[in-house]
Protein backbone atom coordinates (compact mmCIF):
# COMPACT_ATOMS: atom_id res chain seq x y z
CA UNK A 1 0.00 0.00 0.00
CA UNK A 2 2.68 2.38 1.08
CA UNK A 3 4.77 1.44 -2.30
CA UNK A 4 1.67 2.53 -4.49
CA UNK A 5 1.42 5.65 -2.83
CA UNK A 6 4.75 6.68 -3.19
CA UNK A 7 4.89 5.45 -6.76
CA UNK A 8 1.83 7.70 -7.58
CA UNK A 9 3.53 10.97 -5.52
CA UNK A 10 6.35 10.58 -8.28
CA UNK A 11 4.25 9.84 -11.13
CA UNK A 12 2.49 13.22 -10.05
CA UNK A 13 6.02 15.12 -9.20
CA UNK A 14 7.10 14.20 -13.00
CA UNK A 15 4.00 15.81 -14.80
CA UNK A 16 3.98 19.08 -12.99
CA UNK A 17 7.57 19.20 -13.71
CA UNK A 18 7.29 18.72 -17.13
CA UNK A 19 4.35 21.24 -17.53
CA UNK A 20 6.84 24.15 -15.91
CA UNK A 21 7.45 26.66 -17.94
CA UNK A 22 9.54 29.77 -18.32
CA UNK A 23 10.05 32.42 -20.24
CA UNK A 24 13.87 33.91 -20.84
CA UNK A 25 14.31 37.35 -21.40
CA UNK A 26 17.63 39.35 -21.41
CA UNK A 27 18.86 42.88 -22.21
CA UNK A 28 22.31 41.05 -24.06
CA UNK A 29 20.39 40.38 -27.02
CA UNK A 30 17.58 41.99 -29.43
CA UNK A 31 14.15 42.29 -27.71
CA UNK A 32 11.89 40.32 -29.34
CA UNK A 33 10.13 42.52 -32.52
CA UNK A 34 7.05 40.26 -31.83
CA UNK A 35 4.70 38.46 -30.16
CA UNK A 36 7.13 35.99 -28.96
CA UNK A 37 9.97 35.16 -26.02
CA UNK A 38 13.69 35.16 -26.38
CA UNK A 39 13.35 31.58 -25.66
CA UNK A 40 11.50 29.08 -23.31
CA UNK A 41 12.96 26.96 -20.56
CA UNK A 42 10.75 23.59 -20.30
CA UNK A 43 11.02 20.17 -20.02
CA UNK A 44 15.32 20.29 -19.51
CA UNK A 45 15.71 22.47 -22.26
CA UNK A 46 15.70 25.83 -23.43
CA UNK A 47 14.17 26.70 -26.90
CA UNK A 48 15.78 29.93 -28.36
CA UNK A 49 13.88 31.91 -30.84
CA UNK A 50 15.33 32.86 -34.40
CA UNK A 51 17.89 35.61 -33.73
CA UNK A 52 19.04 37.65 -36.49
CA UNK A 53 21.94 39.83 -36.48
CA UNK A 54 21.22 43.23 -34.10
CA UNK A 55 23.48 44.66 -32.47
CA UNK A 56 21.71 44.83 -28.63
CA UNK A 57 23.68 48.15 -27.94
CA UNK A 58 22.49 49.82 -30.88
CA UNK A 59 19.21 48.03 -32.14
CA UNK A 60 20.64 47.73 -35.82
CA UNK A 61 21.65 44.85 -37.75
CA UNK A 62 25.47 45.09 -38.27
CA UNK A 63 26.91 46.55 -41.34
CA UNK A 64 28.83 43.82 -43.19
CA UNK A 65 27.93 40.26 -45.04
CA UNK A 66 26.84 36.98 -44.22
CA UNK A 67 29.81 36.18 -41.92
CA UNK A 68 29.52 39.36 -39.84
CA UNK A 69 25.93 38.61 -39.66
CA UNK A 70 26.54 35.11 -38.66
CA UNK A 71 29.01 36.49 -35.59
CA UNK A 72 26.27 38.41 -34.54
CA UNK A 73 23.29 35.92 -34.67
CA UNK A 74 25.42 33.53 -32.89
CA UNK A 75 26.29 36.19 -30.05
CA UNK A 76 23.06 37.14 -29.90
CA UNK A 77 21.95 32.88 -28.83
CA UNK A 78 24.87 32.90 -26.37
CA UNK A 79 23.27 35.77 -25.04
CA UNK A 80 20.12 34.02 -24.93
CA UNK A 81 21.37 30.75 -23.78
CA UNK A 82 23.37 32.47 -20.83
CA UNK A 83 20.61 34.12 -19.86
CA UNK A 84 18.61 30.82 -19.78
CA UNK A 85 21.55 28.69 -17.39
CA UNK A 86 23.02 27.15 -20.20
CA UNK A 87 25.52 27.67 -23.45
CA UNK A 88 26.21 27.07 -26.70
CA UNK A 89 28.00 24.09 -25.81
CA UNK A 90 24.73 22.51 -24.46
CA UNK A 91 22.82 23.33 -27.92
CA UNK A 92 21.61 19.64 -29.44
CA UNK A 93 19.66 21.16 -32.41
CA UNK A 94 19.72 24.60 -34.84
CA UNK A 95 17.97 25.79 -37.59
CA UNK A 96 19.45 28.38 -39.81
CA UNK A 97 17.87 30.74 -42.52
CA UNK A 98 19.58 31.90 -45.31
CA UNK A 99 18.20 34.50 -47.46
CA UNK A 100 20.39 32.97 -50.19
CA UNK A 101 21.84 30.02 -49.89
CA UNK A 102 24.98 31.31 -51.78
CA UNK A 103 26.01 32.13 -48.44
CA UNK A 104 26.45 28.52 -47.15
CA UNK A 105 30.02 28.46 -47.09
CA UNK A 106 30.58 32.33 -45.14
CA UNK A 107 27.59 31.19 -43.04
CA UNK A 108 29.32 28.19 -42.17
CA UNK A 109 32.88 28.89 -41.54
CA UNK A 110 31.62 31.28 -38.89
CA UNK A 111 29.72 28.72 -37.34
CA UNK A 112 31.99 25.90 -37.03
CA UNK A 113 34.10 29.13 -35.08
CA UNK A 114 31.02 28.45 -32.69
CA UNK A 115 30.23 25.36 -32.24
CA UNK A 116 34.00 23.57 -32.58
CA UNK A 117 34.36 19.49 -32.85
CA UNK A 118 31.37 18.40 -31.11
CA UNK A 119 28.43 21.08 -33.33
CA UNK A 120 24.62 20.07 -32.95
CA UNK A 121 22.37 18.90 -35.42
CA UNK A 122 21.42 21.05 -37.68
CA UNK A 123 19.21 22.25 -40.52
CA UNK A 124 20.01 25.07 -43.22
CA UNK A 125 16.98 26.60 -45.21
CA UNK A 126 16.74 29.57 -47.79
CA UNK A 127 13.72 31.71 -46.78
CA UNK A 128 12.57 34.12 -49.55
CA UNK A 129 13.03 36.93 -47.08
CA UNK A 130 13.88 37.32 -43.26
CA UNK A 131 13.22 40.06 -40.76
CA UNK A 132 14.96 43.58 -41.21
CA UNK A 133 16.26 42.15 -44.05
CA UNK A 134 18.62 40.44 -42.34
CA UNK A 135 21.10 37.80 -44.23
CA UNK A 136 20.77 35.31 -41.28
CA UNK A 137 18.66 33.90 -38.65
CA UNK A 138 19.50 30.92 -36.09
CA UNK A 139 17.25 29.39 -34.05
CA UNK A 140 18.41 26.77 -31.22
CA UNK A 141 17.58 24.46 -28.52
CA UNK A 142 19.64 23.41 -25.49
CA UNK A 143 20.10 21.37 -22.57
CA UNK A 144 20.16 22.65 -19.54
CA UNK A 145 23.38 22.51 -17.47
CA UNK A 146 23.02 19.75 -14.74
CA UNK A 147 22.31 22.46 -11.99
CA UNK A 148 19.68 24.15 -14.73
Amino acid sequence: MFLLKYTFCLSKLEKVLVTVREIISTENAPRAIGPYSQAVRAGGFVFASGQIPIDPATGEVVAGGVAEQTDQVLRNVSAVLEAAGTGLDRVVKTTVFLADMNDFIAMNEVYGRFFGEHPPARATVQAARLPRDAKVEIEAIAMLNDEG
